[in-house]
Formats: structure tokens, sequence, C-alpha cells
């Protein structure tokens, strides 16, 4: 029987490749000379740190940094959990944009819900962090596919590992 898995991987070389160049693009800039405006990516923890003098100084930093992530990888920054802006050694300021990988239970649920409720002869299954979905025919996988990007766009989901 046919099959394909639906997840969530964020290309980490490309969001480093975008760190790096927003980090370029702030050094160039005239109005962030002289500050502690920057920002680290550790890809161990998935974690962007933005760092700043001010909260408005961490919003232009946001500014420059989340077009470079799309221009890398779609719909990436929709992928950030961003946390509350933390006031540092007096005037300083970060903030850390978690990055999310994998499909959480609550998504994979309504992911579920949403086949099972389209009636498509289709059957899904959480596996982990991803949903398999098995199907008799290749079209009705193809119209799960579409299906789910239509219902779900408030996250970014990669429909990949298709077995026949």
């Amino acid at each position: 029987m046919p099959s394909f898995d639906i997840t969530s991987e964020a290309d980490m070389v490309a969001l480093k490749n975008a760190v790096e160049q927003a980090g370029r693009l702030i050094g160039n800039r005239h109005d962030f000379k002289g500050t502690s405006a920057k920002a680290e990516l550790n890809e161990k923890d998935k974690i962007i740190t933005v760092f700043g003098d001010s909260d408005f100084q961490i919003g232009q930093i946001k500014d420059i940094l989340f077009p470079q992530m799309e221009k890398k990888e779609v719909e990436s920054t929709k992928r950030l959990d961003v946390g509350d802006i933390q006031v540092v050694s007096g005037n300083k300021a970060k903030q850390e944009l978690k990055i999310k990988v994998g499909i959480e239970s609550e998504l994979a649920k309504k992911i579920v819900k949403i086949i099972k409720d389209s009636k498509l002869k289709v059957q899904a299954s959480i596996q982990g962090d991803a949903v398999r979905v098995t199907g008799a025919k290749r079209d009705l996988l193809q119209d799960t596919i579409a299906l789910v990007r239509k219902s779900i766009t408030d996250f970014p989901l990669q429909y990949g590992n298709f077995r026949d």
C-alpha cells in the first residue's frame, strides 16, 4: 500500500546561513555601530538569540533577520517560538527564538482529525513526531497532501518518504 510521512524539519544549514547574513547586515548598519546588536544561532539547542540595547533595537534586528530566514527557507519564521525580551546587565536586552522541530502532538492530532473528517479512504497514524498516511491509491495520497496543505497554514510541513 502506498504511504507517505508528514514531517516538519528545519534546514539548520539554511538557518545558520541566514543568521550569518543577518549578522553581516547588522554589522554594516550605521545606527548599530558601537552597540551590542547581534544575532547568534545555537545549533545544538536550536535557539536563535538576539541581543540589543533596547526592545526597539531587538525589533529592528528581527526585521533584518526574518526576511533573511524566509529567503533561505520558506515559512521558517512560522516555526519560531518567540520568547519574552529579557533585560540583562543594566541597559542591554536579549530575546530567545526557539526553533520548533517535529510535529507537536496537538498539531498531529489536528492533522489526523482533518484527514478522518475528509472521508478520504486513507489511514493516518501518529509516528512519534511525524504523521504517516497510508492509502490504496497514489491519487488518494495526493488529494490528502492537497487537503492538509490547504488546512494547515500556520506551521511549515514537509511531505516525504513516499513508498509505493
